[in-house]
């Protein structure tokens, strides 16, 4: 008998995780991580946040902690500070008890448990996702057997900016009851974001056409460095009386990244559904991870409940969002320097930033130049550093007049 497994396929590579590996066995000294999606500070290393430390260490002298299970939908102090951060305190869905919470496995288990609400609990098949976007949106509804996949219009390659006009487009396209996965801010992987005004015409498009928004909020003050200015799009549409799901990450803004720490917010038109729609969660909750873990949310709530703590760290966030800003400039500087006008490095937000850098490009500077960064041109700002920066720009320099000079680079 053939064994059960002799016909699995190996599955293809997840690229950033592949250029990760391949960065940690490079021996080059000048090589640089522009790929994995984390902070790291000018030293090239990860932070744990000093607010984070100090709650840890408050934590393990605490003798009161124990390790039982959490309820189902998850620490209850956790999902309201989540709520309350993201829409605010005086938010019309908070005041009138239209809103509440289910503790996720960061953003991506958020993202799973709304996206298999919609699909198998209200019946919701078709889902439209920005193109480019975040690889795990297209992967997750495709798991869950969404019959419609569809790409919107969002980056304009030609003028490295948002594509307004075919986005708009595409949402009146779009047929009633589709989900709309939205960016919050910092989009993921173009770094640009509609304006205010921007905003307030798609709304319009989506409230006519009865379109579900779907909000990523993975980057909540790694944008502008402001909680509430980030936070503005999905509270103007919580103004505006949609209902609509948010997945909230913490992974970025407090540096949890391997405590998995999300929350899928929902906000409904009625505090009367709020206990049906949370009965239906938690039974997705169950079949999926059973239970939510401890130790990463109850820092958030110890945080974020605590005014003093709160303080510290909205200083720690303020410095990461700064450093970004920084980088971001100082590429700018050297590139036009060297006589590269990259206007879209500063105009762009939050920890990535598009290039323009075509696959060739990225290639030669991957294999050449041991900078790793993945083959769409998309860098992480946080790999730069001022000790980096003269030896990226001139690698990028160098990219930009062997393989193609484009002027619009």
């Amino acid at each position: 008998m053939a064994g059960w497994f002799n016909n699995v396929d190996l599955a293809p590579a997840i690229e950033v995780f592949q250029l990760t590996a391949r960065y940690r066995e490079d021996t080059d000294p000048h090589k640089v991580n522009l790929g994995v999606g984390a902070y790291r500070t000018d030293e090239g290393q990860p932070w744990v946040l000093p607010v984070v430390r100090n709650v840890e260490a408050m934590k393990a002298a605490d003798q009161t902690l124990n390790h039982e299970y959490l309820p189902i939908v998850g620490k209850p102090d956790y999902r309201k500070a989540g709520v309350e951060l993201l829409l605010g305190k005086a938010s019309p869905a908070v005041t009138q008890n239209r809103v509440d919470a289910i503790q996720a496995l960061g953003g991506t288990g958020a993202l799973r448990i709304g996206f298999d609400f919609l699909k198998n609990r209200l019946g919701m098949d078709v889902i439209y996702i920005s193109k480019p976007t975040w690889g795990n949106h297209r992967g997750i509804a495709k798991s869950l057997g969404y019959s419609k996949i569809v790409e919107y219009h969002y980056w304009n390659e030609e003028k490295m900016c948002l594509n307004f006009d075919g986005f708009k487009a595409d949402l009146e396209s779009a047929p009633p009851k589709s989900v709309i996965v939205l960016h919050a801010c910092a989009h993921n992987p173009t770094g640009v974001d509609p304006t205010h005004e921007q905003w307030e015409q798609l709304a319009e498009i989506m409230k006519r056409k009865q379109l579900f928004p779907l909000f990523d909020c993975a980057y909540q003050g790694f944008a502008t460095g402001d909680l509430d200015n980030d936070a503005w799009p999905v509270r103007r549409f919580v103004e505006l009386g949609f209902e609509m799901f948010a997945a909230q990450s913490f992974s970025k803004n407090f540096g949890l990244y391997n405590e998995r720490v999300g929350n899928l917010i929902f906000i409904s038109s009625s505090s009367s559904s709020i206990p049906m729609i949370r009965s239906q969660m938690e039974i997705i909750v169950r079949t999926t991870w059973s239970n939510p873990p401890s130790h990463g949310c109850h820092i958030v709530a110890t945080v974020l409940n605590n005014p003093s703590l709160r303080d510290e760290w909205e200083t720690n966030l303020k410095t990461m969002a700064n450093r970004i800003l920084q980088m971001r400039q100082l590429l700018f500087d050297k590139l036009k320097v060297l006589g590269h006008r990259w206007q879209h490095v500063i105009d762009q937000k939050g920890m990535f930033s598009y290039t323009g850098l075509n696959k060739q490009q990225c290639d030669f500077l991957v294999n050449r130049k041991h900078i790793y960064l993945l083959g769409s041109g998309r860098v992480n700002m946080c790999g730069l550093t001022t000790k980096n920066m003269d030896y990226v720009a001139q690698a990028i320099h160098e990219a930009l007049t062997t393989i193609k000079d484009d002027p619009k680079l």
